[in-house]
């Protein structure tokens, strides 16, 4: 089905209001907002790394409330009718929690004689998973089928989770006393993998100038969109076209990391999907109907590197990354 002229301007409508309204409380990281928005439009998760006192869990609480709610109506799951779902759940990861914890517990009720489910936190439009590498290898795998299938099984019960599902993780490069670094495959499903970088000394001292005031504006900042017009953006951004050259480029640069001497494992058919999917969503957070190469070539560092693994003599992996692109880019330029 084509989308409209309409549909498609309503969609950057919402996108841009998101980014606007996350750089008015994150600021001097127009970047890392901009592709935050890009995959809760692309319908894929985040993983932010970088040092304590970055703005990560800001940028999450703030994201989260943007967003209002709009369950009253027959767009949710019949099953999901009494649902405690809402906007933003924090879940700060510790050593010592339990899959209950997260996903939610089944608890008998001596009255009735019943077991009834007590939702967890999973349960919500935007998840901050809160130093996700803190907590042990059951509670992370716990949380793959969350984010792979949008869904939770416990005791032979699934429930889905709500369409707009989106987690935000993050995680400290410095400390790892006392963490449990992510597997591969919970790696393979976040989207991106951003870091969040020092600001310069500027941007630094407007924060310290204004930082009452930005404190206040991240709790009390009205939504501005709702939960379906995010699900539409989706459905716009799924039709951003691509052209078969800047396909093939994609299919090309997935190709060259399986043959490469340099890297251990190579990107998956997913992980193609996701970049092209990714490419989608950066161009219509660039206010664009239709994808470029240099789309491509911005995002794709952001979608493989967590993805492959570089032998140790590979060097710098960005560089060996932008290395292996090159000829595929290229020859597409050369294509256009």
């Amino acid at each position: 089905m084509a989308v409209t002229a309409e549909q498609h301007f309503a969609a950057q409508t919402t996108v841009r209001n998101l980014c606007s309204s996350l750089e008015q409380v994150i600021k001097g990281r127009s970047d890392t907002v901009r592709l935050v928005v890009a995959a809760l439009v692309a319908d894929g998760h985040v993983l932010l790394e970088d040092y304590p006192g970055s703005g990560k869990t800001t940028l999450s609480k703030t994201l989260g409330r943007l967003i209002s709610d709009d369950h009253a109506g027959s767009s949710r799951h019949p099953s999901q009718a009494t649902d405690p779902i809402l906007p933003f759940r924090r879940i700060q990861f510790t050593p010592d929690m339990l899959p209950g914890d997260v996903l939610g517990v089944n608890v008998f009720d001596p009255k009735t004689g019943q077991f009834h489910f007590m939702h967890g936190p999973v349960f919500a439009h935007i998840v901050l998973a809160d130093e996700i590498n803190r907590t042990g290898p059951k509670v992370q795998a716990a949380f793959l089928e969350c984010m792979a299938e949008k869904q939770v099984t416990m005791d032979n019960v699934t429930r889905p989770l709500d369409q707009l599902f989106f987690v935000l993780g993050t995680q400290n490069p410095l400390d790892i006393a006392g963490t449990y670094p992510l597997p591969q495959v919970q790696l393979d499903r976040f989207l991106f993998k951003l870091p969040m970088s020092y600001v310069d000394a500027a941007t630094e001292s407007q924060i310290l100038e204004s930082h009452a005031a930005i404190r206040t504006g991240s709790v009390s900042i009205d939504p501005v969109c709702s939960r379906s017009d995010v699900l539409d953006a989706r459905v716009v951004c799924e039709h951003i076209y691509v052209k078969p050259a800047l396909r093939e480029a994609i299919v090309g640069i997935a190709q060259s990391t399986r043959n490469n001497p340099m890297i251990q494992f190579g990107a998956s058919t997913r992980a193609a999907l996701m970049l092209q999917s990714a490419v989608r969503a950066w161009a219509l957070v660039q206010g664009r109907e239709f994808a470029t190469e240099d789309d491509l070539n911005y995002i794709a560092p952001f979608v493989l590197l967590h993805r492959l693994r570089f032998h140790a003599g590979a060097g710098d992996a960005k560089k060996a990354l932008q290395a292996l692109m090159a000829p595929v880019l290229e020859q597409l330029v050369r294509a256009a």
